[in-house]
């Protein structure tokens, strides 16, 4: 028989992908996680993963076991939940798109830090996203709906896209009056391979064919590029502030989608920061949505 406790230090390693990640999440370090991990590998005599140049990746053995200890952490999460059902305290991981992340969940979060100091908010906000699925986080909020039965997924809020460019970059190359006009301009844009989700695939819709001089996987970095008079590029409304916008009659509309894993999804924290985000995207509609 293994340490019960060993099973938790092998998710955090498994969802962190590194020894290091999971001493970070977990607090305790790196050695220990090591040392938890082999331990548990030799009480089940199986490797559990395999060391790659990505980190740490789940052999078989430990994608079997990743499945049940998502039972067994869940079941100790409910065991918890019986004295204490509406206590709002622990942890909530949400994945989001980088720029909505930055620019409209990270300059609230300290209010609703304030407002719950029991609660702990960790926001990965890059991109892609990690998976609510595999309780890689609690939530997610991503371009499209996933499709998994573990997960509650409803819709978050639209928002609007634009083409936008710098003032003293427009001075000197020339307004579009057309979107003809654009092949005349520098475009600013996403890097076609490294597209994680085709709701990207923005310029497409400007104009077939259209592709990007200046290229990132960063909608932050585009954006800077952008504001540094590189060139004219799509971006959503929220991010624009001090730029210009072009061609008035290009405008993009896409959603975001909240998951939840469904075990967790009516617990007393996840209720809490689900109602925050709503009222959060309600009371910034404007900046969403201005067209």
């Amino acid at each position: 028989m293994f340490d019960w406790d060993d099973l938790r230090i092998f998710l955090g390693a498994a969802r962190g992908r590194s020894l290091g990640a999971a001493a970070q999440r977990l607090g305790i370090d790196t050695a220990t996680v090591g040392r938890r991990v082999a331990r548990l590998e030799t009480a089940l005599k199986s490797t559990l993963f395999v060391r790659s140049s990505t980190g740490l990746q789940l052999t078989a053995a430990g994608a079997q076991l990743f499945d049940i200890a998502l039972d067994a952490e869940q079941a100790m999460e409910t065991a918890a939940r019986v004295t204490r059902p509406d206590l709002v305290a622990g942890t909530v991981r949400i994945s989001t798109a980088e720029g909505f992340g930055s620019a409209v969940l990270a300059p609230a979060l300290p209010q609703l830090a304030a407002a719950r100091p029991g609660l702990r908010v960790e926001l990965a906000a890059h991109a892609g996203f990690l998976s609510p699925s595999r309780r890689e986080v609690d939530m997610a909020i991503t371009l499209s709906p996933p499709d998994a039965q573990r997960l509650v997924v409803e819709p978050l809020t639209g928002y609007q896209l634009a083409l936008y460019g710098a003032p003293g970059y427009l001075d000197r190359a020339g307004r579009p009056a057309t979107v003809g006009d654009l092949s005349g301009l520098q475009i600013v844009g996403y890097i076609d391979d490294l597209l994680y989700a085709s709701e990207l695939r923005y310029l497409d819709e400007v104009s077939p064919g259209l592709t990007a001089t200046l290229a990132s996987s960063s909608i932050q970095a585009q954006r800077e590029m952008i504001a540094a008079a590189g060139g004219v590029g799509v971006l959503p409304c929220f991010l624009a502030a001090g730029l210009e916008r072009v061609l008035p009659e290009v405008l993009i509309e896409r959603r975001f989608w909240l998951s939840t894993h469904r075990e967790v999804h009516d617990t007393a924290r996840m209720r809490v920061v689900r109602a925050w985000l709503r009222d959060l995207v309600e009371a910034r509609r404007r900046d969403l949505r201005p067209c």
